[in-house]
């Protein structure tokens, strides 16, 4: 009977220049270039490994030509959040940042932590992403210099006043632009466009929510309530000590589907029937308000990741839920 072999896990630290490779349990760590070369040597040494996973932090998209060569060679490659990463470094008493380190920490992660792998995006899911994330900037820009163009009061700010004013009507052009470029990527595709239209078809999900969900959860429908929810970052977790019950509390996941999914929540809890005695029974309840609208956040997910599994559209009233 042969010996069973120890499972290898890989974390790539990603840097523009370069990759630096770090493996458990050998604890060994190598350096290579992050062009074309480069990944052909970390694609080949990988493969004789044979790792049970490989973990790379999200960096700005320079990680996404090595995810898609070790995808390409079937190698089970995951993307994490690299909040996620830091949180758990600190855990470990890892304070200290190098490249080297940061390898070691994302092999330890994969290790103890085992993110699930999932599909890796094409190029189209990249651009789209890329595209939204582009117009959550402009957003956070325009709200920067309103709020400056507002406190540019008293005498001498006029030159203030009209550069903020050049610049706020520059950014809502760009703006403009965007939405055009999304709405027309999204029109282009039959399958995005088809996914669209059915998220769209549910009161209180507008284009932003919809898109924002086609590009940043492409899990969508492929989860369970539960995994989806955790995912998002609306599963409510514990926070008991011995007999001490503490309020349950939402927190991690991804904070821009949130953000855009608290917007459609709120529109739902007007414009959805279902969604909108939903939060009216909490209120009955004694709930408080952000508690209640949290759970509604929870439930039009969870009603999405049914639609999107079943392919059908929204039918008032009677949309298959799970609470």
């Amino acid at each position: 009977m042969g010996t069973e072999r120890t499972p290898v896990f890989v974390g790539i630290d990603v840097a523009k220049a370069e990759l630096v490779v770090a493996t458990r349990p050998a604890d060994e760590r190598w350096p290579v270039t992050n062009d074309e070369r480069g990944l052909r040597t970390l694609v080949e040494r990988l493969t004789r490994d044979a790792p049970a996973l490989v973990v790379l932090e999200a960096t700005g998209g320079y990680e996404w030509a090595a995810v898609a060569a070790l995808a390409a060679a079937a190698l089970p490659v995951v993307v994490v959040n690299p909040r996620q990463v830091r949180e758990f470094a600190r855990a470990t008493g890892e304070l200290a940042k190098t490249d080297r380190i940061d390898a070691g920490v994302l092999a330890l992660f994969a290790e103890r932590v085992r993110p699930a792998v999932r599909a890796v995006p094409d190029d189209a899911q990249r651009d789209l992403d890329a595209l939204l994330t582009r117009r959550r900037e402009l957003l956070e820009m325009l709200f920067a210099e309103r709020n400056r163009l507002g406190q540019a009061t008293g005498r001498g700010r006029a030159p203030d006043k009209q550069s903020l004013t050049a610049h706020i009507a520059f950014l809502e052009r760009e703006l403009t632009t965007t939405d055009t470029e999304l709405a027309a990527m999204i029109r282009a595709s039959p399958v995005w466009r088809e996914k669209e239209d059915l998220l769209r078809s549910v009161p209180g999900v507008g284009r932003v929510l919809a898109t924002t969900l086609l590009a940043e959860l492409p899990d969508l429908g492929r989860l369970s309530r539960r995994q989806v929810a955790k995912l998002v970052g609306v599963a409510p977790l514990a926070r008991d000590s011995g007999t001490l019950r503490g309020r349950r509390f939402v927190q991690g996941g991804r904070a821009s589907v949130r953000g855009v999914l608290y917007m459609g929540a709120l529109v739902a809890t007007r414009r959805n029937p279902v969604i909108r005695a939903f939060y009216a029974r909490l209120l009955a309840a004694g709930k408080p308000k952000k508690l209640a609208l949290v759970a509604c956040m929870r439930k039009l997910l969870t009603m999405l990741n049914a639609m999107a599994a079943s392919g059908r559209r929204w039918a008032e009233p009677n949309v298959p839920v799970a609470a």
